[in-house]
């Protein structure tokens, strides 16, 4: 039976050549980059060559990227790390109802801490109000935390207007982007689009897992929150991870070679799928705006047509889908017995037995929350994949329905 992944926001498939190089890295070039013989300075001068790779991208020095052991890391590091080091000129926070948990839970301690955190609402496609960030940014806010593209719903922030926003209303205020989601499917500036820190992650890119990277703006300083041997400054304790660093930015570096063409492909796969199902009953895609209310008959989907999806602040490769009347785990374990791999939301939250804290916020009710699968695309996926799983679901879908009911 063929595999189909669409499963891409938990995690991608290394691509083949970058799995080459790092196996060539970790048996050639094993080094321990502090180490001052040949083997060390072999090992430094890939990081260096990785993080040439990785500035270049984000138009940046090469000595703002740190590594760290992936997104989360670099969340962790970005909001504790600048929190704690502006606690002197201020103690308030404001980040989104819709963040990852990286980030919802560094706020939360920080809140533990003293400081007050503002979460911002959200619209019903995922959109945070520029008028409500205006409004919630005072003197003693000194971070704002809003993620590039929500993992769960593909929601994309306007990140140019947020960032000038908040430099026009305290110039004071970093800005940090969660791009974990975004990095290697869209154009990031950090310093044109007013960003200070960054966090990305290797293994949603096709590069590996347990690598990340934080950029960090001109002038931020961050407090460790980790301590040992004083690498990469003192901020990210740790032998650096060699292979990783050198897998992850020659992924980005793929990426980034085709993105315009692999971005609207991305696009016309993901309009492929909401075609083959909106017609379905109690079919709902979630985080879309609907072209006109004629084209959102009850509970169903709107179509969209190709040239509006790429204009509603969604991802390319994230699909929220809502089937009423069926519980996202079973029609899951469906598709998978035939072969089809999809998320019943954040492969970080799964095992927790709670409502979706993004689907909540974009005003679904716990019915249908908990009737929710995600479909994410990548490079690799292939139009006649995404027929296979509109098929299955077509087949399955119905068959389901009916044995609920009864």
């Amino acid at each position: 039976m063929t595999e189909i992944y669409l499963d891409n926001s938990a995690t991608t498939m290394v691509a083949p050549a970058v799995a080459d190089r790092m196996a060539e890295v970790m048996t050639s070039y094993y080094g321990n980059p502090s180490s001052m013989h040949s083997k060390g300075v072999e090992a430094e001068r890939l990081i260096r060559e990785a993080s040439r790779t990785l500035a270049g991208i984000l138009k940046c020095n090469e000595k703002q990227i740190i590594y760290t052991s992936g997104g989360t890391g670099a969340d962790n590091l970005a909001i504790l790390g600048a929190a704690r080091a502006k606690a002197r000129s201020g103690r308030h926070l404001i980040t989104t109802r819709i963040e990852h948990p990286a980030v919802l839970q560094s706020m939360k301690c920080l809140e533990e801490e003293g400081f007050t955190v503002t979460c911002l609402d959200v619209d019903a496609c995922g959109h945070i109000s520029l008028d409500a960030l205006s409004e919630a940014i005072t003197p003693e806010t000194t971070l704002v935390s809003i993620m590039h593209t929500n993992n769960e719903i593909g929601a994309v922030q306007d990140l140019s207007a947020i960032g000038e926003l908040i430099k026009s209303r305290n110039p004071q205020t970093l800005f940090h982007v969660d791009a974990v989601q975004g990095f290697g499917k869209a154009v990031i500036l950090p310093k044109r689009q007013h960003i200070d820190l960054l966090s990305a992650s290797g293994h949603k890119i096709h590069g590996p897992k347990g690598v990340g990277f934080l950029y960090v703006g001109e002038g931020v300083r961050l407090l460790p929150i980790s301590y040992g041997g004083g690498q990469q400054g003192g901020l990210q304790n740790g032998t650096e991870n060699v292979p990783g660093i050198v897998g992850m930015a020659m992924a980005a570096g793929l990426l980034y070679e085709h993105l315009e063409e692999d971005t609207q492909r991305l696009y016309d796969l993901k309009v492929r799928l909401i075609r083959g199902v909106a017609d379905l009953t109690g079919v709902r895609v979630n985080g879309l705006i609907p072209v006109s209310d004629r084209d959102l008959p009850g509970d169903r989907c709107v179509r969209v047509r190709e040239e509006d999806l790429t204009v509603l602040g969604t991802a390319p490769h994230v699909i929220s889908v809502s089937f009423a009347g069926v519980r996202s785990e079973v029609l899951l374990h469906a598709l998978e017995e035939d072969g089809i791999y999809v998320s019943a939301g954040s492969a970080c939250s799964t095992h927790k037995k709670t409502t979706s804290a993004t689907l909540a916020a974009i005003g679904l009710n716990e019915s249908l929350a908990g009737s929710t699968l995600r479909f994410s695309t990548s490079v690799y996926t292939t139009p006649e994949e995404i027929d296979a799983a509109v098929n299955a679901i077509r087949t399955r879908l119905p068959v389901l329905q009916r044995y609920t009911r009864n």
